[in-house]
């Protein structure tokens, strides 16, 4: 005999008609439970997978992954060419560029609005990959005035559009007899940003590096030195690298600090959602063990028969192993197709809404990956197997002259 007769008559044990009805009744629950864990675990991973995604792709791909800044803030960052020259070198560093800080109120016919107004190098393909309307290009001088690009949102709240004239006061302004007052400054609108992230698109304003100083009444410093990097999850040892390389005055922080709160919830959203989760499939382990265990009793004369004919033990437990088994399988095909087909029409269709200024997205991303179908599987059918040792083990202690004696 080899396994095949286990599997062969495990089979036959499922298809098989019970005398009692609850059996098949236990058998399909247990199914359907483990179907149910393994489709919440898709879908919560899949969505804690694309809220770390959007982060990733939304806000990185507009923030800087290091900043190196003044320890103290004081006149700016003055020999920044050359540090951000040093720094492009670092090993893992993409890009080296500086950046001026600083707020604003930016007044349309609408309303006015707080923004911030970042001067930066602003003619990298990342940066125009964000462009929703109106273009980069159009940051030049047009009709004696300089460009800036407004955040989406920031730009509907004050009403502007691509080629609108915005003002910007800036709190740097002229002194009168009655204090600082601020001092405006007009701005043609030359195109719209979007990253996808509500508090970005809501609160910045991109010009050249010139203009900002002229709008802050700066000499040529900047308060920022920011970089690119090639691999995100590098960016603490590159942090290190930099603050390093920038000299004494100057600290560097990555992305991973500026949003740890953030990527802690995210952490423990995904550890609660495991651990919860993890009590459906130990609630189908237990309807999988009864199954068996009332299967065991119901075939307690079939197993003496197999016994006498001369089957071993160990054969009569793999039976009910993998019978156990066969009912973790059909669950984990049914929970994994219902699971990543959800998901991906989630996804697909934005099902679940969310406002935008709270949740700084306006749906719940969905990211199923392949890769989770694999421990998800492993980790149902690990349950399904210790779940089924219980009852092949009782399947084993019948003895076939008892059982026999009064057929």
């Amino acid at each position: 005999m080899t396994h095949a007769f286990e599997t062969f008559v495990a089979a036959r044990y499922l298809k098989a008609k019970h005398r009692q009805a609850v059996i098949s009744l236990v058998t399909a629950v247990s199914v359907l439970g483990v179907a149910a864990g393994v489709m919440a675990l898709v879908i919560a991973l899949a969505i804690n997978n694309g809220f770390r995604s959007s982060l990733e792709s939304s806000l990185l791909g507009a923030t800087p992954h290091v900043v190196v800044l003044e320890k103290e803030p004081s006149t700016g960052i003055s020999n920044w060419r050359e540090i951000s020259s040093r720094l492009a070198k670092l090993r893992g560093v993409r890009e080296s560029s500086p950046a001026l800080y600083g707020k604003v109120m930016a007044s349309g016919p609408m309303q006015s609005a707080e923004a911030t107004l970042k001067g930066m190098r602003l003619n990298s393909a990342e940066f125009s990959a964000h462009i929703r309307a109106g273009s980069v290009s159009n940051l030049e001088d047009q009709r004696g005035l300089p460009g800036v690009i407004l955040g989406s949102q920031l730009a509907r709240r004050i009403g502007m559009r691509p080629g609108d004239v915005v003002r910007l006061l800036s709190p740097q302004g002229e002194m009168s007899p009655f204090g600082i007052r601020p001092k405006e400054f007009r701005f043609r609108v030359a195109a719209l940003y979007e990253s996808g992230f509500y508090d970005l698109d809501n609160q910045f304003a991109f010009t050249t590096v010139e203009n900002a100083q002229r709008v802050f009444a700066t000499p040529d410093v900047v308060n920022a030195i920011e970089l690119k990097l090639d691999d995100v999850e590098a960016a603490p040892d590159v942090a290190k690298a930099a603050e390093a390389a920038a000299g004494p005055g100057l600290g560097a922080t990555h992305w991973m600090e500026q949003n740890r709160q953030l990527l802690n919830a995210l952490k423990m959203e995904r550890a609660v959602s495991l651990v919860t989760i993890s009590l459906i499939q130990l609630v189908a382990a237990l309807n999988i063990l009864t199954a068996l265990f009332m299967s065991v009793m119901e075939k307690r004369r079939d197993i003496a028969v197999l016994l006498s004919m001369g089957a071993r033990r160990q054969q009569i437990a793999r039976i009910f192993v993998t019978q156990g088994l066969m009912i973790a399988t059909a669950g984990v095909a049914l929970g994994l197709v219902a699971g990543y087909t959800l998901s991906y029409l989630a996804g697909h269709f934005h099902w679940i809404a969310l406002d935008e200024e709270i949740y700084s997205l306006s749906y719940v991303p969905f990211e199923p990956r392949p890769a989770d179908a694999l421990w998800i599987a492993a980790a149902a059918l690990g349950v399904a197997f210790l779940a089924s040792l219980y009852p092949a083990r009782a399947a084993t202690a019948i003895t076939p002259v008892e059982t026999l004696r009064y057929e």
